[in-house]
């Protein structure tokens, strides 16, 4: 809300208003004064809305219209004060005065001052003022009231600078439409979403409890049992559809805010829209949706506990059939206070996350896609932390972590989002391996990589869960990301994937690593379709050499048609919380990372098995119930996928 108003007084010669404002100032009349009197300003604590007030005079001469013009141009707010003994005055308040201040551009509220009300003359009655005034007012909507005054008896004078006030801080129209006497369609869509998300329950209707929130939540006081019923016997009385057994419609939510303003109790319907965040256009107000948050370089951004909460809390409440999840029908419900599903247009949602098999988006994968949401668009989760309702300071849901250098300094990485990009020949198989980490049924049709691809989902180390984002990279999009400095420094390793039953697949890969000089990132080699038969790579060395000769541990291999992933998930996992051992030509280096030889060499076991048990092995394997069953390893099928 503005913190400060500019009133600016025109009218006529001798109307009166260059008294007006002395008689405000001195509490008194002043007989005789100068023709245009200084600026005053009223400091915000003698104001009732704790705003510093600019009162402005002006003087209609000709020799003055330029300052005149300037003034107008400056004011938030403008009172044209007439002399009620003079009906010249009044007339060319249609006639000059409003079509003037139009025809300089200007669009801003007005209030007609109609002074010296102690000169009328007794036969005038409401009727006919209503008569006189209303017509202006259909016609110029600009003007917001109008208060009639006498400076000389001090009649009124606070009230006409009170209602040139309230016309800046709590303006009519863009509320409500006068000539129709509804409320226009933009507040209508703002008082709906403040209704549903203050519907916790989601039944349609605010209980005395959700009524109660509301209102301590706007102004910060309870309402009685009694007060509710009051309130509720108002909206029944005039509109029997606004309340029902269990509380207020929305029908009656709105007749309410009609019925405030209809009042002249504006201040309370805007009370409550900035309190959920609008401004006076009707949209939700940049600083609401985007706050300050500064995220220092090197570092990432992932949800607070209170984060993690809040989106629980929200599929619980929108997850009408009680199954755990989120279908299309529910999404769409919860998404209603927002500009829509966030992911519809920019990602392949919900395949990029765990969900039933009839589509419907789990408890894990609900978290798991804000996970990725906040680590990659850390703007997108704050903005729809407001739009869906998170009660006090959205950045208290998010947290900024510590940054990876001082993370590698220090030997261990306290993140729990990890960002993994896929790198791999066409066909290689990379869409498949994202697939099956969200468990997404293997297809044996190839469909090229046009864009990136991400999949997130949740991995169990050591009994704490972490998130893994799998971003897979098509050909046209690899130099965007292996030359550009800043998306390798927000990944955390890089896979390279090539086919065993392909002759040139490892060259590719290899050729990526020798273009680009990477050896800086993490890297990991999987080597895919390992139910095929192996052929030798056309490369000038194999691939498990080749790994070696970097300080790497050989090629994982696996099989996402087979379903043996070779805990492949669990492993990329590990790398990103432990970097230095899979960074080529580091593990000489490991004893000053604070890294030992036996941590890099589980890998490589772990690694190394796999290939044995896929390449030369694979059907007795299959026979003995999988990989798990070979060595004692997780086969790929863990809890949620």
């Amino acid at each position: 809300m503005r913190r400060d108003v500019r009133i600016l007084l025109v009218g006529d010669d001798g109307v009166g208003k260059s008294t007006l404002i002395t008689s405000l100032i001195k509490e008194s009349f002043i007989p005789n004064i100068q023709h245009v009197v200084p600026e005053v300003t009223i400091p915000p604590e003698v104001t009732p809305e704790n705003c510093t007030t600019h009162i402005m005079d002006s003087s209609a001469r000709p020799e003055n219209r330029e300052q005149l013009e300037t003034e107008i141009r400056k004011a938030h707010v403008i009172c044209i004060v007439y002399a009620i003994d003079d009906p010249n005055t009044f007339n060319r308040l249609p006639l000059f005065w409003l079509p003037y201040i139009r025809s300089l551009g200007v669009n801003v509220p007005c209030v007609l001052v109609g002074n010296k009300i102690d000169l009328r003359g007794q036969d005038v009655t409401n009727q006919n003022l209503e008569d006189e005034i209303i017509p202006i007012m259909n016609e110029f909507k600009e003007v917001e009231t109008c208060v009639e005054c006498s400076a000389k008896q001090l009649l009124n004078v606070s009230e006409v600078f009170y209602f040139a006030q309230k016309a800046v801080l709590h303006p009519t129209a863009p509320l409500y439409d006068s000539r129709e006497h509804t409320l226009k369609p933009a507040c209508v869509d703002a008082l709906k979403r403040i209704f549903q998300l203050c519907d916790t329950d989601k039944d349609g209707s605010l209980n005395d409890e959700e009524l109660n929130e509301f209102q301590r939540k706007c102004f910060n006081a309870p309402l009685q049992s009694q007060e509710l019923e009051g309130v509720k016997d108002v909206v029944r009385e005039h509109e029997p559809s606004g309340v029902n057994e269990t509380g207020l419609t929305e029908v009656g939510f709105l007749f309410l805010h009609t019925l405030f303003i209809q009042r002249g109790r504006l201040e309370t319907t805007w009370t409550v829209l900035r309190k959920f965040g609008y401004g006076d256009d009707l949209s939700l107000r940049h600083d609401f949706l985007l706050p300050p948050f500064d995220v220092p370089a090197d570092c990432s951004v992932e949800l607070s506990p209170d984060g993690y909460q809040f989106f629980a809390e929200l599929l619980q409440a929108f997850d009408k059939d009680n199954d755990g999840a989120l279908n299309e029908s529910e999404l769409s419900s919860l998404f209603g206070t927002s500009p829509g599903n966030p992911w519809a247009q920019t990602t392949a949602f919900p395949h990029t996350t765990i969900t039933t098999e009839s589509g419907a988006v789990t408890l894990q994968g609900w978290l798991a896609q804000w996970s990725m949401t906040t680590l990659l668009d850390h703007q997108t989760t704050l903005k729809y932390l407001a739009y869906l309702g998170f009660e006090g300071d959205t950045r208290r849901a998010l947290k900024v972590t510590r940054p990876k250098k001082q993370d590698r300094k220090k030997g261990k990485v306290q993140r729990n989002v990890f960002l993994c990009y896929v790198f791999g020949a066409p066909g290689s198989g990379k869409t498949s391996l994202l697939k099956a980490f969200v468990n997404k049924p293997f297809s044996e049709k190839y469909t090229p990589t046009t864009k990136s691809f991400n999949v997130v989902n949740s991995v169990e180390m050591k009994g704490v869960e972490k998130y893994l984002v799998m971003q897979e990279v098509g050909a046209k999009n690899e130099a965007e990301f292996l030359s550009n400095k800043k998306r390798l420094d927000v990944c955390d390793l890089l896979c390279f994937v090539y086919d065993t039953s392909d002759v040139s697949s490892f060259e590719y890969v290899a050729a990526l690593r020798e273009k680009y000089k990477i050896d800086h990132v993490p890297s990991i080699y999987v080597a895919t379709k390992c139910e095929l038969d192996l052929v030798t790579q056309r490369y000038d060395i194999q691939p498990d050499v080749y790994c070696r000769n970097l300080d790497l541990a050989v090629p994982l291999s696996v099989s996402a048609k087979e379903q043996q992933m070779a805990d492949l998930y669990h492993i990329l996992t590990g790398v990103a919380m432990n970097p230095a051992i899979a960074t080529p030509g580091s593990a000489k280096d490991a004893k000053s990372q604070n890294w030992t030889t036996r941590q890099y060499v589980t890998i490589s076991i772990v690694a190394g098995v796999a290939v044995l048990t896929c390449v030369l092995g694979y059907r007795l394997v299959k026979q003995q119930g999988g990989v798990g069953a070979v060595f004692g390893t997780s086969t790929g099928k863990r809890d949620g996928l």
